[in-house]
């Protein structure tokens, strides 16, 4: 039994005028014909045009071929499921029989497409300026971390880096388990560290998007409970 999407708007912070937009937007195709592709569509806009601005405005002497660049890396499917998960969307996803089974509630590509297609229904919903503020406000500190090269360090870089400058032994992932059909497995990964009581867990289509993803809440978790990040 999926959690009621009621939930997920407040944890977001956003009160939609029209709720059934936001049903919609969790609504994946395997569902029917009444999906959030249409949203995704919108979405995928916005959020582009979105990060455009912010880069035109952050980095005043960058070139086009720059730009394009930073907008890549940020627009981009891996970065989109990472933000997804953030949020917790896999719990209010609403998908078809066959894809609960196979686990689409944690395939990348799934996670993405919903985080697009909510954008456009807040675009919808509240208009251009409060989209942009909730694009904004997820993208914070990735924004805040690039750079006109287009280099952004990853998460276990970044975790182990934190790690060794404190000479602390490294980062140990561990995989937990393998889920799904050969040709759409989810890889289940938990990362123990020597500051965090628990390990973290991340999920993913490979078993490094899986690393990548338990390192990314590993740092959260190091800069929010801990303030060491």
């Amino acid at each position: 039994m999926k959690k009621p999407v009621s939930e997920l708007a407040q944890r977001l912070g956003h009160r939609f005028k029209d709720e059934s937009l936001f049903e919609l937007a969790l609504t994946h195709r395997s569902c029917g014909k009444r999906n959030n592709e249409r949203l995704e569509f919108l979405g995928d806009s916005v959020l582009n045009f979105t990060i455009a601005a912010d880069l035109f405005q952050r980095f005043p002497a960058a070139r086009e071929g720059q730009l394009s660049r930073l907008r890549a890396l940020m627009v981009k499917g891996e970065t989109l499921s990472e933000i997804a998960r953030e949020l917790g969307l896999g719990d209010y996803l609403r998908l078809g029989s066959g894809e609960l089974k196979s686990g689409g509630f944690r395939r990348d590509s799934i996670l993405a497409d919903s985080v697009e297609a909510i954008i456009g229904a807040i675009y919808l919903d509240a208009g251009l300026e409060t989209a942009e503020r909730f694009i904004l406000s997820w993208y914070e500190k990735r924004l805040d971390e690039l750079d006109l090269d287009g280099s952004i360090k990853d998460s276990k870089t970044r975790l182990q880096e934190f790690l060794q400058s404190r000479r602390l032994d490294l980062p140990e992932y561990e995989l937990v388990s393998v889920e799904g059909e050969a040709h759409a497995q989810t890889f289940n990964i938990e990362c123990h560290t020597v500051l965090l009581d628990k390990p973290t867990q991340g999920q993913g289509n490979s078993r490094r998007q899986a690393e990548q993803n338990a390192a990314k809440v590993a740092l959260v978790q190091l800069r929010e409970e801990k303030g060491r990040v």
